[in-house]
């Protein structure tokens, strides 16, 4: 690590007083004489940062880093925002951008305040200076290169999802990506090292002085507890590594309650004596405590060994790992107070007309009625990044405070504690949960910027604290935290220009080192600001023109910002109470919002309206007598009075008309929301009845089978049964025939023809049976009188299918007759 030499420290040090130093006459009159020389006074552009805050904005950014590095390089880099090119800021923007997309993808899971970059670094420094490495700095190396390993897979995770997240992440991933992890490495760290810095051998080791340690103290209140009745043991201390017995009253007629070493006597404060008994195991112990110590450097000389062949991998891991989490570090800031990616575009002055080279595009979400218009500088909804994180600060701190509330209530009435402080709890929280409403409601009041391409110098007026500092502090921050590389606080979509610096003039700047007062301090720095500024500067004036006569000062102020519209910055914000300033035609006009009805300021910001004297108004509804409000507007004159009535229709008529724009852009909201809920109806209407259609086309057709086949299977049983019924009445019929023909013998020629049809049928089934019919066999059943065709077999049940003419049926095997094989 850098060590700073007394030298750099010594201006840090503050000085003795004169009256204490022992000086030469003439050395003592020199320090009086360097004393007194005035501070080198700092640069327009630096005094401007600090008048706008920037360093805490940088504090703020820099909290969201997860390493010590991290948040110095943080810093570091912020700060050098004077000296950031056009290109540089895109690329910052860039990488912010890919970081933002990156901790998308990840979940939010990119977090590196696990990593102990001190600790790496002074491993780096030792092992490359010779020294043995530490087991603390050897398990923050082994962390930082799982970390690496475990990031390279999170961002070629988050690079599979489209090729826009490729390209953008390869130039802000491309080290981490590239980097080689030694897996060896980290395995011989981790198998030497456990998670407290220590090897196995010195854990088996430390346990064997635990060990001796408990039997240690055992015997040892073992004897305190022996000599309880000697008031002169009076407890156990440790001396030079042993063991000992703190007893006092030892002198050379009263010897100590048992036999020891004397290690240390003093009348005062006691003798230290080591019992006999303990010696061994004191020695032990001490043995016990050289092995630790001689394992522990055996282990980590072998791991220096190998992290050296590696140091140079290391260092480009730490180098690569600390400017991510500067990247990182931005992106969270911006992800955390919602800000918006900005449009950042080059002013180029050509023949006196603006072109822009933007560098990208703004977002599709804006407003049609913001697109319509060219905008020098566009930021709807604006907010001052401190305003805005003292509000969440405060409110997470309160909420905090009702979180801790409440779990003292709930853990008093679990152990059952005094109701009375139980009340007066849930009293306070009460009070706490109203204060957090009410600090939910009392938001920052975000501003909207909307400065046209034409405009060169905006005046803003407006009522003391109502919001016209405060204005100025949030465009020049925005402009700086944009040329930085941070997301803007405000509502899509953002266009801002780039500028190459940024001056201010806030505040009271009366000196009395240089004898100024508040007019000459804020004369000396606007003429130094008109010097350094061009036509890619942005100039904030806070008050121009004032701390002296009212007549005198606008016209001063007056020739100031004229200077600046023609030949100085490429854009000027002023504040000022000048009536003379607020009506000239060269500048744009806005004045702060005031409301009369409850006499305080909304913090809005009014476009393209003057702003107007409200004192008298205010005087007059404070309840100020009303001959001193009509002499005061006599004074004042109708001139006046009728340029502020003028003014007044202008604001009346501009919250109007915000009012009626506010009113169709909710309509225009609300008109969308029902289209598109009519639309999803609409979808949804027709996939249903699509889907009725299909169901009930379905149910048809099942229903269809189903009744085709309860006929079929009804037909048949009728066909069956007929049959059945018309062999049955046959057979019956042939039965009764018989006692006839033994009584009515017939004819000789009758009897012939019947005995040759009954040769033809005994013919017919007595044809020799071949075995079991095949498909396609012609058979005769007998029940039908008739001849079939086999369609089927089914050998498992005897059965077989056969079809005669539309009809089919199922037979057992004994009731068919092979009539006819088909060839095979």
């Amino acid at each position: 690590m850098l060590r700073l030499s007394t030298t750099t420290l010594s201006p840090l040090v503050s000085h003795p007083p004169l009256s204490g130093l022992h000086l030469r006459p003439r050395c003592r009159r020199l320090v009086l004489r360097l004393r007194a020389l005035p501070a080198p006074e700092a640069s327009p552009s630096a005094r401007s940062l600090r008048l706008l805050e920037w360093g805490k904005v940088c504090d703020a950014v820099a909290s969201f880093a997860g390493t010590a590095h991290g948040r110095e390089a943080t810093k570091t880099q912020l700060w050098e925002v004077e000296d950031v090119s056009y290109e540089q800021s895109r690329r910052l923007l860039e990488e912010t951008g890919a970081a933002v997309r990156l901790i998308d993808s990840a979940g939010g899971g990119i977090d590196f305040s696990g990593l102990d970059t001190v600790m790496v670094e002074s491993a780096i420094h030792g092992v490359s200076g010779g020294a043995v490495i530490k087991g603390q700095e050897a398990m923050a190396v082994v962390s930082l290169m799982l970390f690496v390993e475990s990031l390279q897979v999170t961002i070629k995770a988050a690079m599979k999802q489209d090729e826009d997240s490729h390209e953008r992440l390869m130039s802000l991933t491309e080290t981490i990506l590239d980097a080689d992890i030694n897996k060896s490495l980290a395995k011989s760290i981790q198998d030497v090292i456990d998670d407290d810095g220590s090897s196995p051998e010195l854990r088996r080791y430390r346990e064997q002085v635990q060990v001796l340690e408990s039997r240690l103290y055992q015997l040892m209140d073992k004897l305190v507890r022996n000599a309880d009745n000697d008031a002169s043991v009076s407890e156990v201390c440790i001396v030079n590594g042993r063991c000992c017995i703190k007893v006092t009253g030892v002198t050379g007629d009263k010897s100590s309650p048992f036999d020891g070493l004397l290690l240390s006597s003093g009348t005062d404060a006691g003798s230290m004596v080591e019992p006999i008994v303990a010696v061994p195991l004191n020695d032990e112990l001490q043995q016990a405590r050289a092995l630790v110590a001689k394992a522990e450097l055996d282990a980590l000389s072998k791991l220096t060994d190998k992290i050296l062949l590696e140091l140079d991998n290391i260092q480009i891991l730490l180098q690569a790992t600390v400017e991510l989490d500067k990247v990182a570090a931005r992106a969270k800031y911006s992800i955390a107070y919602d800000g918006t990616y900005p449009d950042l575009y080059l002013p180029n002055l050509v023949n006196g007309t603006v072109s822009t080279a933007t560098g990208g595009s703004i977002s599709t979400t804006s407003s049609a009625h913001l697109s319509k218009k060219a905008w020098k500088l566009c930021m709807p909804n604006a907010y001052h990044p401190l305003l805005l994180q003292q509000h969440q600060e405060n409110l997470h701190r309160a909420k905090k405070d009702v979180a801790s509330a409440t779990a003292e209530i709930r853990r008093r009435r679990i152990y059952g504690q005094d109701n009375v402080e139980e009340d007066q709890l849930a009293s306070d929280l009460d009070l706490m949960k109203i204060r957090v409403s009410q600090m939910e409601k009392d938001h920052p009041v975000p501003v909207d910027f909307f400065i046209a391409e034409e405009t060169t110098v905006l005046v803003i007026t407006g009522p003391n604290t109502g919001g016209k500092t405060i204005s100025l502090k949030t465009v020049g921050l925005a402009s700086l935290m944009a040329k930085i590389g941070l997301y803007i606080l405000a509502s899509e979509p953002v266009k801002i220009p780039w500028f190459n610096a940024v001056y201010a003039d806030i505040g009271d700047e009366q000196s009395l080192t240089q004898s100024l007062s508040t007019f000459s301090g804020h004369l000396k720095q606007i003429g130094a600001i008109r010097t350094q500024s061009t036509s890619q500067s942005l100039v904030l004036l806070d008050e121009v023109g004032a701390g002296t006569n009212p007549l005198e000062g606008a016209a001063l102020g007056m020739s100031l910002l004229e200077s600046f519209a023609e030949d100085g910055s490429f854009l000027t914000l002023a504040t000022t109470h000048h009536g003379e300033l607020k009506t000239n035609d060269l500048f744009e006009n806005a004045c702060m919002e005031f409301d009369e009805d409850n006499l305080k300021p909304t913090f809005r910001i009014l476009w393209g309206i003057p702003g107007r004297s409200n004192a008298i108004n205010i005087a007059e509804r404070l309840g100020l007598p009303s001959d001193i409000i009509e002499s005061s507007r006599q004074l004042l004159g109708t001139a006046g009075a009728e340029i502020n009535a003028l003014i007044m229709d202008m604001e009346n008529f501009k919250q109007q008309y915000q009012h009626h724009l506010q009113e169709a852009q909710y309509y225009l909201v609300q008109s969308k929301e029902l289209h598109n809920n009519l639309e999803v109806a609409q979808k949804n209407i027709i996939d249903h009845t699509s889907a009725q259609r299909k169901r009930k086309a379905r149910v048809i057709s099942e229903y269809a089978v189903m009744a085709r086949s309860i006929i079929r299977k009804k037909f048949q049983q009728f066909r069956e049964s007929a049959i059945a019924k018309r062999v049955l009445k046959e057979e019956k019929a042939v039965q009764n025939d018989k006692p006839e023909r033994l009584k009515d013998p017939e004819p000789t020629s009758t009897l012939a023809v019947k005995k040759a049809q009954n040769t033809n049928i005994s013919m017919a089934t007595t044809t020799e049976d071949n075995g079991i019919p095949e498909v396609g066999d012609l058979v005769y059943v007998p029940k039908l009188k008739n001849e079939a065709t086999v369609v089927k077999i089914d050998s498992s049940k005897n059965e077989v299918q056969v079809q005669a003419g539309i009809m089919k049926l199922k037979l057992k095997f004994k009731d068919v007759k092979i009539q006819k094989r088909i060839s095979r």
